[in-house]
Order: structure tokens, then C-alpha cells, then sequence
């Protein structure tokens, strides 16, 4: 059994950490919920395991490709902010639950937590403190793809 990743972000240095550890994580849009009573929104996501990256043999640099060698990971996890007075969405339609997002960043603004998703999708939350939560949840799976960016494929 693998141990899985349980991060706390109480400020924004924090909140760089668990934004790398999600990035690139695939997130049904069925399973992003604001819970007003609670001032909770919460966020279930695939993340791609990037503290077991390194250890796999076979990294592509022409992009993510299948690679029988590579021992890459994906696991579901809950991403979860405390403290969410309101929630704005960018570019979304809540209505459509099949739409899947790539998220690609979450970082600390003033007096807010921004969500990043490719396609210029975004998620803004309005929080009275920065307290947010990553557990993972459930086992493990292997995957022969590693997300791969432009930036890392030009040298950035």
C-alpha cells in the first residue's frame, strides 16, 4: 500500500507546494462543489503523482508519451479550502458535468485563492483566511504518460 500525500497550506508559500503537487491534475467538473453553508469548496481531482516522478526511468522530452518502462502514478485526491465566503467562475458551465478540466495552478491572491485550468477556465474563491487541505485518497494507479509543458521542452 502507498503512502499518500496530506499537505496543509496556511499561507501562500505553502499554497506553492500544494500547487505543484496538483498541477496537472484532471478534474471532472461533476466533482468541484461550494458548500456555502460550510464556507468549504471543495475539489476532487486525478493528480499525477510528481513526488514519484523522478524515481521513473524513461522521461520523454518531446512530450507525454507511453513509455512500458516509466512507473509514473496518477491517484485521486480531495483538494479542499476553508473558510469560502463565494466562489466566481471563469469561462465554466457548471451545468455541463461531463467537462473535464486541466488544472494547472492555484495560487494566493488578495483576499482570494485562484484556480488555474487550461482553456483560460478559471476558478475564484473568496476566502476570510488561506487554510486549504490535500489528502489522497484511495491507491495508486500506473500511468506510461508524464504531463509535459512547453517551457520545459524549450529550456525554460
Amino acid at each position: 500500500m502507498a503512502t499518500g500525500l496530506k499537505l496543509r497550506a496556511g499561507d501562500a508559500e505553502d499554497l506553492k507546494v500544494v500547487s505543484a503537487m496538483v498541477q496537472d491534475a484532471i478534474v471532472p467538473i461533476c466533482d468541484i462543489a461550494f458548500l456555502a453553508e460550510e464556507q468549504s469548496f471543495i475539489v476532487i481531482a486525478n493528480r499525477f503523482r510528481w513526488e514519484c516522478a523522478d524515481r521513473a526511468d524513461g522521461i520523454s522530452a518531446g512530450g507525454p508519451t507511453p513509455d512500458a518502462d516509466c512507473s509514473f502514478e496518477r491517484t485521486n485526491c480531495a483538494l479542499r479550502f476553508h473558510g469560502v465566503s463565494r466562489a466566481s467562475y471563469r469561462n465554466l458551465d457548471l451545468r455541463d458535468r461531463t467537462q473535464m478540466l486541466n488544472l494547472l495552478a492555484v495560487e494566493a491572491g488578495e483576499g482570494g485563492v485562484l484556480l488555474h485550468f487550461s482553456g483560460g477556465h478559471g476558478i475564484r474563491l473568496e476566502v476570510s483566511g488561506l487554510d486549504v487541505r490535500l489528502e489522497d485518497i484511495g491507491e495508486p494507479w500506473p500511468t506510461g504518460l508524464k504531463p509535459c509543458h512547453e517551457e520545459a521542452r524549450q529550456g525554460a
